[in-house]
């Protein structure tokens, strides 16, 4: 059966329990008594009803992860065994791999097929590969005096505070808490409040495993004024690590000056797909189509600027154009849908005041640039869209929409294209379609970005190292490079001489 239907739910006794705070090892109300509503994106119905933590229930969380840090089992734990507890996470979200895809797609809206074969297998790989790093982390001598016996110690940074994004609730969770926990940090957990259903049942899940109390605490609610904000500016955090959008990035930064707290972060990007003349031009259609609709946009890396060389042009936008307006668009929870509704009112609202933005500016829509009706007309849809006629200059060239909208740049030359795929604040991710792999390697250099894709779009892996140039960001997650973002060096030095 296509759709799965209510009696099919494996999440329905989840999404029938309140939803409360994690704070010590214990689920709590928040101390305001105050709740908020998670809705379905595909239907505008309420899913739960959830805790709205505030500046109370920050203090209260920080101050169990600090004990659970300062004074808990988490802190003696050999390293073998916090490695255990990882797995042992890893394999009771496998066992759950079905709930947790139907409970993403309820509140986030994307495909069950993305949820259940791309989000969640990456999930379980994740926390994976970083419980094998668990008993990896080594110091090292350093022979720099004959009078000296000198030695470095990696250690955990201590309290972190983790601020997860609406896109992909559930990965972006395992690419920050992975590191976090094999490092030996004790953390908070901020969920985005469109999207905290996963992250609660994960919760529960930690605490079934046998995390010590405190080491994982996860507060919902909302972030200016609440309790994103309270976290940010808390002086008992040591580091906080937040995925969004780059405002936000900025007022993170100048609030960690408090207590000069490290700050690592990923944001937003505007990403140029670069398609040259000697492309196989089916596969690149193939790619852009990945890179713009994938997630329905909702994705920072998305291949929002398509630059075709002129000569492949009409050839690349007859055969592309067909593609989208055959995306079949409907609810997540339908196996047959390729495209799901935005994950909020206030985001079509974004997106569809940007497709007014971009016909002002001259532009053409040769594909969507409207809500569906019908049926869908209760969700957050938006139609696959696709501009035309396309200035890098423009708004919808320059400015992160977030959604299903992609911008086609013509260009001539090889010199040309690299100019313009720079010409953005932005530099988070970027592709390059040839079959020439000497044109591949040196566009590659020539981009500014911290993840450039050849001939694919949206590769990834545990391992392999993500983030940003510019004010996409700082930091690198995944791969061993995330785990600099966990821990202090430190250096000691034992006197020798007689």
């Amino acid at each position: 059966m296509a759709v799965v239907q209510e009696k099919e739910l494996l999440c329905k006794s989840f999404l029938s329990q309140p939803k409360k705070l994690l704070i010590g090892g214990n689920w709590v109300d928040a101390e305001s008594g105050k709740t908020f509503e998670t809705r379905n994106p595909a239907t505008d119905e309420v899913l739960a009803k959830i805790a709205e933590g505030g500046k109370a229930d920050i203090d209260k969380a920080v101050q169990a992860a600090r004990k659970a840090y300062e004074h808990g089992p988490w802190r003696t734990m050999s390293t073998a065994q916090r490695a255990r507890l990882i797995y042992k996470l890893a394999d009771a979200i496998e066992a759950h791999i079905d709930e947790f895809a139907q409970l993403e797609t309820l509140d986030n809206g994307k495909p069950i097929k993305e949820s259940r074969y791309v989000d969640l297998p990456q999930v379980i790989e994740t926390f994976r590969y970083y419980a094998g790093w668990a008993t990896k982390l080594e110091g090292e001598t350093i022979n720099a005096n004959a009078n000296f016996f000198n030695y470095t110690l990696r250690e955990p940074i201590g309290v972190v505070g983790q601020i997860i994004p609406w896109n992909f609730p559930l990965l972006m969770a395992a690419w920050k808490l992975g590191p976090a926990l094999a490092c030996g940090n004790t953390l908070i957990l901020k969920p985005a409040e469109q999207t905290p259903l996963t992250a609660l049942r994960l919760g529960e899940l930690i605490c079934e495993v046998g995390f010590p109390e405190g080491v994982v605490n996860i507060v919902t609610g909302f972030g200016p004024d609440s309790a994103g904000e309270f976290l940010v500016n808390h002086m008992g955090v040591d580091k906080i690590a937040f995925t969004g959008e780059e405002n936000t990035g900025r007022t993170i930064v100048k609030a960690s000056a408090g207590n000069l707290k490290r700050v690592s972060l990923e944001l937003g990007g505007k990403a140029p797909n670069i398609v040259l003349a000697d492309a196989d031009i089916d596969a690149a259609v193939k790619g852009a189509m990945l890179g713009i609709f994938f997630n329905q946009g909702q994705v920072c890396c998305a291949g929002s600027r398509l630059f075709l060389d002129k000569s492949i042009h009409d050839e690349f936008m007859t055969k592309l154009i067909d593609r989208a307006k055959n995306m079949r668009q409907g609810p997540g929870l339908d196996e047959k849908t390729q495209i799901g509704p935005q994950v909020s009112k206030e985001q079509v609202e974004r997106i569809m005041s940007y497709i007014a933005i971009g016909q002002k500016e001259g532009a053409k829509i040769v594909c969507g640039g409207e809500q569906p009706g019908g049926d869908l007309a209760k969700g957050y849809f938006v139609k696959p869209t696709i501009f035309e006629g396309v200035n890098n200059d423009m708004r919808i060239a320059q400015e992160e929409i977030f959604g299903p909208v992609l911008s086609v740049i013509p260009f001539k030359t090889m010199e040309e294209v690299a100019e313009q795929a720079n010409k953005t604040t932005f530099g988070l991710s970027g592709a390059v379609w040839t079959k020439d792999i000497k044109k591949a390697h040196k566009l590659a250099s020539h981009i500014k970005a911290g993840t450039i894709w050849v001939n694919c779009f949206n590769a990834f892996d545990p391992a392999v190292p993500f983030g940003g140039y510019k004010m996409s960001g700082y930091g690198r997650e995944l791969g061993k490079h995330s785990i600099e973002l966990y821990t202090n060096i430190k250096s000691v030095w034992v006197n020798l001489a007689e």
